[in-house]
């Protein structure tokens, strides 16, 4: 067991070195124990080829998870072995793979979205709108910094986005206002927070080091805080976070039961709306390609499949 506990230290160790988010931190952990624990918690350096492959195999035929799933069990193993370990994983192609699946993503109409919107209040209705109404993913909306937030040019600057990318995106003008609100009530939390002695947030990477006040700097600061302190499990400081996902996720669940919308509503669904009603008010697709920040417009190219309205409609036969 102390061998497997300090294995756990040093692929901790190394996540921390590569910058890794806490979120790909605990997921891959996670799939590294239960690789362990699958195989009698042997240590990973004494299995190979034949352990790797029966627990992916395993995956894809007997638990049949998605591919998604199983391609993140292998991303975890392979950082194990590959990174932690030093060992090669060239024998990886023989690994039976979960069968991918092409799925539409899921849309709200304009008016559900409406009534979706309408269910909700305070900050869950301010998160939600800012997600459909600038077409960010949860965590880069959750992550945003007060210095980010141009009011003056009506843009948002979204730092370090999937693939590690910055982009801007769209302010709606119907959110100045409130956005104006949050960034007051996040500048009232971080003067209470150095009242006492408090008030440094988590920067990335070494700009902690390259800007020593950086992590007081109310620029720095998340539009969105959480309303407590906590323990940063990095260095075990005492910071403010921002608001936790779940928030978002649990107020969205509400707020479909009571429009009684049938269809599953995430965070994305909201992204996946925006992109697809541009689509319908005619943008083109390079432009939303940009605001989405996809890196090839095949992956933006999904949302044309939805469509049944707008300047590219086609209409059925029997209607006509």
């Amino acid at each position: 067991m102390a061998r497997i506990s300090a294995l756990v230290a040093d692929v901790r160790r190394m996540f921390r070195a590569r910058h890794y988010s806490l979120r790909t931190e605990a997921a891959y952990l996670g799939w590294i124990k239960r690789f362990i624990l699958q195989n009698r918690l042997r240590h990973p350096a004494e299995m190979g080829h034949r352990e790797v492959e029966a627990f992916l195999t395993r995956l894809a035929v007997e638990a049949k998870v998605s591919p998604s799933t199983q391609n993140q069990a292998l991303s975890a193993l392979l950082f194990l072995y590959r990174d932690v370990l030093r060992q090669q994983l060239d024998w990886l192609e023989d690994v039976v793979r979960a069968k991918p699946a092409r799925k539409l993503p899921v849309v709200l109409a304009q008016e559900e979205m409406r009534i979706l919107l309408a269910q909700l209040e305070g900050r869950a209705w301010l998160l939600a709108a800012v997600l459909y109404g600038t077409g960010m993913r949860l965590m880069e909306c959750l992550r945003l910094r007060v210095k980010d937030v141009d009011f003056a040019r009506g843009e948002i600057t979204i730092r370090d986005g999937k693939g590690g990318k910055d982009r801007r995106t769209i302010l709606p003008r119907s959110l100045v206002e409130p956005l104006q609100a949050e960034v007051e009530r996040a500048r009232v939390l971080h003067g209470a927070d150095l009242r006492a002695g408090f008030g440094e947030v988590w920067l990335p990477h070494a700009l902690a080091r390259k800007y020593p006040n950086g992590p007081v700097d109310f620029g720095w600061q998340y539009v969105f805080p959480a309303l407590r302190r906590s323990q940063d499990p990095r260095d075990d400081r005492e910071r403010r976070h921002h608001v936790d996902a779940e928030f978002v996720s649990r107020a969205l669940k509400r707020a479909r039961d009571r429009a009684g919308i049938v269809k599953h509503v995430t965070a994305h669904t909201l992204r996946h709306s925006f992109a697809t009603h541009l689509l319908e008010a005619g943008y083109d697709i390079r432009t939303i390609q940009e605001l989405l920040g996809h890196k090839d417009v095949a992956t933006t190219q999904i949302y044309t499949h939805v469509l049944n309205r707008g300047p590219h409609a086609v209409l059925s036969p029997l209607d006509r």
